[in-house]
């Protein structure tokens, strides 16, 4: 008695190899992506690797400003100035070539667009307000650069972990309200403030000296 085996033989399939220019085409999208992910690898990394010492020589060099006069003044959070301009690059560049290029003295009260971004400046000529009158404020989506153009007022500053918030942040507003203290500035002429979303600002205080200023206000959009 026979006894009967099944044998089984595989089957294989075979596809079709790509043409030569669906390869080529392949290949680039593959390279393309690589490299994408390679600068966003390399750009985050480099983004956490800012220490105080490396952010406080690269803000003393000013190579960022690239002539401008202006500087900032020492009191700005240089590690959140380093990381946010090197993670905007071309809008800070703009910024700064705005105000290099721009005859701010001249400039009429107003508001203007930085050419090829989304900063928006703010010029104004008013009195500085007594201290009651002025309000503490901060932003998330946008990092205030403030400069008096003519005239001065004081600026204080702090963070907004050491004030109590008087009236929580509104988004359509892109605003916070405090209430504390903090540290209390000069703006003069030479040097801007930059108040990022974690300083707290109470500005247009009367000076003394000056009760009355030309100041210019820029929206720089902030990074996350």
């Amino acid at each position: 008695m026979f006894s009967h085996t099944k044998v089984f033989f595989p089957i294989f399939y075979y596809l079709p190899l790509p043409s030569p220019t669906n390869q080529f085409t392949f290949m680039k999208k593959i390279l393309l992506s690589i490299t994408i992910f390679a600068i966003t690898v390399f750009t985050a990394s480099a983004q956490a690797e800012w220490t105080q010492a490396k952010a406080d020589k690269w803000f003393a060099d000013h190579q960022y400003l690239d002539g401008l006069k202006l500087v900032p003044v020492p009191s700005t959070n240089k590690i959140e100035f380093a990381k946010q301009y090197n993670a905007n690059k071309a809008v800070w560049d703009k910024v700064f070539a705005y105000l290099k290029n721009t005859d701010l003295n001249a400039l009429p009260v107003g508001k203007y667009a930085v050419e090829g971004t989304a900063a928006t400046v703010a010029v104004t000529d008013n009195p500085t307000k007594d201290y009651e009158k002025t309000a503490w404020e901060s932003h998330r989506k946008f990092i205030d650069l403030q400069y008096a153009v003519t005239g001065a007022e004081k600026m204080e500053t702090a963070p907004i972990t050491s004030l109590t918030v008087t009236e929580p942040y509104l988004d359509a507003k892109d605003v916070a309200h405090y209430g504390g203290t903090g540290m209390q500035y000069v703006a003069t002429q030479g040097a801007f403030f930059l108040f990022f979303p974690a300083d707290a600002h109470r500005v247009n205080i009367k000076a003394d000296g000056s009760d009355h200023d030309k100041k210019i206000v820029i929206k720089i959009p902030y990074v996350q």
